[in-house]
This record gives C-alpha cells, structure tokens and sequence, in this order.
C-alpha cells in the first residue's frame, strides 16, 4: 500500500540537508531523479497538497536509509517559492525507524545544520552541546 506524505519541513539549503543527512545516518544522492517507494498510489491514503499521483516517486534529488527499501524523496515545492519539499512512503515503519515519526529526526538534523552554517556565515564560533534528554544546544561566539 501506498502511504505518501509530505515532511513538515521547507529545505532550502543543500549543504544543510547533506550534512543533516550524515548527522543521522543517511545520504543526501544529488542528482538521483527518483526516490524508492510502493511504485503506485492505491488512493488509500490522501495525496500530499499540490502533488498527484503521477508527480510521486520522482525528483530532484533521495535521501538514502540504512536498512529501508524505500527512500525520501527531495522534490521542488509545488508553491511557486524557491526549495524543497520532502516526500517519503512511510507504510511499514521503515524509514521512520531511523528519521523518526512525521521524520522528526531529520527535521531536528536539518534544522540544527542550517542554524550553524548561518551563524558561521556570520562570524560566529559555534559550539554544539546534546544534552541527555536528546536536546541540542548551540552556543555562538562573536570574535
């Protein structure tokens, strides 16, 4: 069965997404111009806004997981605004196992990677702390 959802997450930036890829144990395949899945939607389960069922399983780039037969599709937003949207099949388990449920995981990864290539960018000293309830705290310093 098909299970097609959309990540809650706006990506932006590339160099973000590999390296939060790489935090969580995944790769980031530029390039790959489609993504693993069920291969057809069944109607089972609600498309993702703006996306029919012709538009699944292809895109810009996939995001690999250890393990999982299925992969994350990185797919230009269908809104008109510059980045992308991720699309994944999240029937069985599979990825969510390693990106966590709704991709949690990798929306953390994304967001904490972009945090610090911005506040380098902008001459900070950056500083990662994970505390042990799993919270990631980042401390910059102006030179």
């Amino acid at each position: 069965m098909s299970h097609v959802a959309k990540i809650e997450i706006e990506i932006k930036d590339l160099i973000a997404l590999v390296a939060a890829c790489r935090r969580i144990g995944c790769t980031l395949v530029q390039g790959q111009r489609t993504y693993a899945w069920y291969g057809h939607h069944v109607g089972d389960y609600p498309l993702p806004e703006g996306f029919k069922a012709e538009d699944l399983g292809k895109c810009e780039h996939a995001i690999r997981v250890p393990g999982a037969d299925y992969e994350v599709g990185v797919v230009a937003r269908r809104d008109g605004k510059p980045g992308y949207t991720l699309l994944w099949d999240f029937w069985g388990g599979q990825l969510a196992r390693q990106l966590g449920p709704n991709g949690q995981k990798l929306v953390q990864a994304y967001g904490i990677e972009a945090a610090k290539k911005v506040a380098r960018l902008q001459g900070y000293a950056v500083t990662e702390t994970t505390k042990p309830n799993g919270a990631v705290v980042l401390q910059l310093r102006g030179s």
